[in-house]
């Protein structure tokens, strides 16, 4: 059976008032990819990631996330496809007034899980999936940045989503734990979902193996391996498995 593709863009631009960020995207992302959106600052990476997750209408060109068509979804049904994607941000963005288990039972009944064992068990099972079983009564003040990171990745394994979006998530974070991050990451893309990762520091891409695509000069360029090691604004030489 063929596989079907969870993103197709064709052709598509992105505009944010009168300016153009992106022009004549077309990419395909599969089940359990593992992807990396390279590109300085200010280069469209967040741009694109927001209108996977249509927080930025598509207004040219064709574009679908697993069976909605972007440029014709209504505001209605985002709910019902954000359900299906993971979000990490790179503050985080964890409820400070609340304890990590808090935190990650306001997003179940948030998104229509009431039985309170069935959310305790959910809880239970992301914070073993990203080994932060034991934090569960901790707020998040009490925790460093990696362990912060990791709640938010539990968060977005809540509802069993087929991609996750991970925004700079390493940016923060000082290179080791970056790394776990990287990892953990990189796990998930094997078994559970398929995971599309926005950087700058391209030094990350060496450790562990993916498709790579650059945002450059309003263009999205799909990188391959000898094209990487040619790249001329890469400070670390990059050997990819």
């Amino acid at each position: 059976m063929e596989q079907k593709s969870l993103i197709k863009y064709n052709n598509v631009s992105l505009n944010i008032e009168e300016n153009t960020i992106l022009k004549d995207v077309s990419f395909e992302i599969n089940p359990n990819d593992f992807v990396y959106i390279i590109g300085r600052v200010g280069s469209g990476k967040s741009t694109l990631l927001k209108s996977i997750y249509a927080e930025l209408p598509i207004e040219e060109g064709d574009a679908h996330v697993f069976d909605y068509d972007l440029s014709t979804l209504k505001k209605k049904n985002i709910p019902f496809l954000r359900r299906k994607i993971g979000i990490v941000f790179q503050d985080f963005q964890l409820l400070i007034d609340r304890s990590v288990e808090k935190n990650l039972e306001f997003v179940l009944r948030a998104t229509g899980w009431e039985n309170k064992k069935v959310i305790k068990d959910r809880i239970n099972e992301v914070l073993v999936q990203v080994n932060m079983q034991n934090k569960a009564y901790k707020m998040p003040h009490e925790l460093s940045g990696g362990e912060q990171q990791r709640i938010v990745i539990a968060r977005a394994l809540l509802n069993s989503p087929s991609l996750i979006l991970a925004d700079e998530p390493t940016g923060n974070l000082d290179p080791e734990t970056g790394n776990e991050i990287l990892s953990l990451l990189h796990a998930i893309s094997q078994k559970d979902a398929a995971v599309i990762m926005s950087t700058h520091n391209y030094s990350i891409v060496q450790n562990f193996p993916g498709k790579i695509m650059k945002c450059e000069n309003m263009a999205l360029i799909d990188l391959h391996q000898d094209q990487m090691e040619r790249e001329s604004d890469f400070q670390i030489p990059l050997k990819l498995n």
